[in-house]
């Protein structure tokens, strides 16, 4: 009788057993085959944010403002803000380093370079003479323009036009829009203005507003309510700036200091200004892209 006690004693340990075996054979495969937590996708690994500030010519209104808005478009968590301080103010800023990227209507000078500054070209832009639409010139070469600017001629009917006394309108010192103009025509520091402007938008207006002004402005700039006049019989335009047959033209530039790292942001805005696919969007704000 023991014998049959211990024997059915023995035979339930060893279901026990057996039943303790199975259980953990049946766990393990599971919580080696447990679904692990989804990872980032790439385009939120890549997901760009921060701010990038750009600070400088007036004449690149439309060029940054085109720029930034697709950017910031297919970048959310990225803020571009401008500055419109001028060339020259925009220069600075990157050698006292309170901007991300610097604007420049104008190449940089000798003086600059030595400084530490290097450039990317985004555009080229013509350099529009303007007049009055009431005034009935048409064209002039690049002699009459430098002449009239220097005061050397000063009525309009010394250049086919009316009786009238002409009003010279330009930029201010350190204006990248004035410095292009004078460098081409050949009148650095030798033009008699009646209005020194600070915008690009202001000597528009003075034009628009006087009937015997003259001025010069971004051809991305060049409105209705003024005439771009031909210079030596060429018309400013997108053509004529990029096969080099208007004469009065000049870059639109970033400005940066060299061997500086700049932000995941700002050095994707700035990839993104000189590829192929802001090409549309330079052209779409009047001016010249170089990548095409």
């Amino acid at each position: 009788m023991k014998k049959i006690i211990s024997l059915g004693v023995v035979l339930a340990m060893a279901a026990a057993m057996l039943a303790g075996c199975g259980s953990t054979s049946s766990s393990a495969p599971a919580a080696a085959t447990a679904a692990p937590a989804p990872a980032a996708s790439s385009s939120q690994a890549a997901a760009l944010t921060g701010s990038v500030g750009t600070n400088g010519s007036t004449s690149m209104e439309k060029v940054i403002g085109g720029l930034s808005e697709a950017f910031m478009e297919n970048n959310s968590g990225v803020k571009v803000t401008y500055d419109p301080t001028g060339s020259g103010t925009g220069i600075q800023a990157v050698i006292d380093g309170t901007t991300d990227l610097g604007l420049s209507s104008r190449g940089l000078k000798d003086e600059e370079k030595a400084e530490g500054l290097t450039s990317k070209t985004v555009a080229l832009d013509g350099i529009a003479i303007i007049v009055n639409n009431d005034n009935p010139i048409e064209d002039l070469s690049i002699q009459q323009i430098a002449d009239i600017a220097t005061g050397k001629i000063t009525n309009w009917k010394d250049v086919g036009g009316n009786d009238s006394e002409i009003v010279m309108e330009g930029r201010e010192a350190g204006s990248g829009t004035r410095d292009g103009f004078e460098s081409i025509v050949g009148v650095k520091d030798e033009c008699k203005y009646a209005n020194e402007s600070t915008s690009t938008g202001a000597v528009i207006a003075n034009v628009t507003s006087n009937a015997n002004a003259i001025g010069y402005a971004s051809l991305s700039a060049v409105d209705d309510t003024v005439k771009a006049i031909k210079v030596e019989g060429v018309a400013a335009s997108e053509a004529t700036v990029l096969d080099g047959t208007y004469k009065i033209q000049r870059p639109f530039i970033f400005v940066l200091k060299e061997g500086a790292t700049l932000s995941d942001a700002s050095q994707a805005f700035l990839d993104f200004a000189l590829s192929k696919d802001a090409a549309d969007i330079i052209t779409g704000a009047g001016a010249v892209p170089v990548a095409k």
